[in-house]
């Protein structure tokens, strides 16, 4: 059974650092693109960063480069968000996904990141 345990949540101040970490089991890890999704309050899901497979290349979206840094480390089965320079518009339930081609696809139940002073 696959699980995805997303940790590392919680409530900063603007312009403060959070690393959160998802947790993978039950899957060949190292066969798996690994992408962080948010959901702001009221708000659709969006893509916030992607890491190949291999680690050797990320994909950010326009509104977290230069402050987000996704990475994975395949002896510990983890992927990695670190996110520097919050801002309120941070603020979402932040969700760990894994794919492999178009046809398997999970994911975990999210943690909640706050921005607020």
């Amino acid at each position: 059974q696959v699980q995805l345990v997303e940790s590392g949540g919680g409530l900063v101040q603007p312009g403060g650092s959070l690393r959160l970490s998802c947790a993978a089991s039950g899957l060949t890890f190292s066969m798996y693109a690994m992408s962080w999704y948010r959901q702001p309050p009221g708000k659709e899901r969006e893509l916030v960063a992607t890491i190949t497979s291999t680690g050797s290349s990320t994909n950010y979206a326009d509104s977290v480069k230069g402050r987000f840094t996704i990475s994975r480390d395949s002896a510990k089965n983890t992927v990695y968000l670190q996110m520097n320079s919050l801002k309120p518009e941070d603020t979402a339930v932040y969700y760990c996904n894994a794919r492999f081609g178009r046809s398997l696809d999970f994911w975990g139940k999210g943690t909640l990141v706050t921005v607020s002073s």
